[in-house]
């Protein structure tokens, strides 16, 4: 992949798309304060937890997780993550996250960080991704990675507890890697 990506969102504005880096430290706090907490809770790590941070940063380099964000105006508007692991059984699957700040939404940023994505995966030579969703919270999202060929291949019934306690069915979709994109 070559970064940084220059884009022009659905909106006209404009933003780029590059690998998230050592100094991005405090602009990756200031984005993850700006998302409410009703879009946090859902999420696997606490990006607010200063050691959550630290392990996040310090295994930056590690080659387990790649993360990439969008900014404009030197600020962090969108992060996505693809999860990798080393051994065992599932090492030809990448586990993916994407958070966009709320008013960035629907300008297709999200499309463009998860085609980023995808491109790195096939890159790396996986062959399938993963993708779990809060089916009532993120239906946009589940809409977008049908439309990108991710199909659902589980939903595990009340599964995922909110603060209130309220438990929501979770969404387990894939999307299978071809070697290039004309192979659909």
């Amino acid at each position: 992949m070559r970064y940084p990506k220059e884009l022009v969102l659905k909106s006209g504005e404009e933003a780029i798309i590059r690998p998230l880096e050592n100094t991005d430290r405090q602009l990756l706090v200031d984005f993850y304060q700006g998302i409410p907490s009703d879009d946090r809770w859902y999420l696997r790590y606490d990006f607010l937890d200063p050691e959550v941070l630290r392990k996040w940063f310090d295994d930056i380099d590690s080659g387990t997780v790649r993360s990439i964000v969008a900014l404009s105006d030197d600020t962090i508007i969108a992060h996505a993550s693809l999860y990798l692991r080393g051994f065992g059984s599932t090492t030809h699957v990448g586990r993916l996250r994407i958070m966009v700040a709320p008013r960035f939404r629907h300008k297709r940023l999200g499309t463009w960080m998860l085609l980023d994505l995808i491109q790195l995966a096939l890159d790396m030579g996986l062959t399938d991704i993963r993708s779990d969703f809060v089916a009532e919270v993120e239906a946009a999202a589940i809409d977008a990675a049908f439309k990108l060929d991710f199909f659902k291949h589980a939903t595990l019934k009340d599964y995922a507890k909110d603060p209130d306690g309220n438990r929501h069915d979770l969404v387990i979709m894939i999307k299978r890697l071809h070697r290039s994109w004309s192979d659909f």
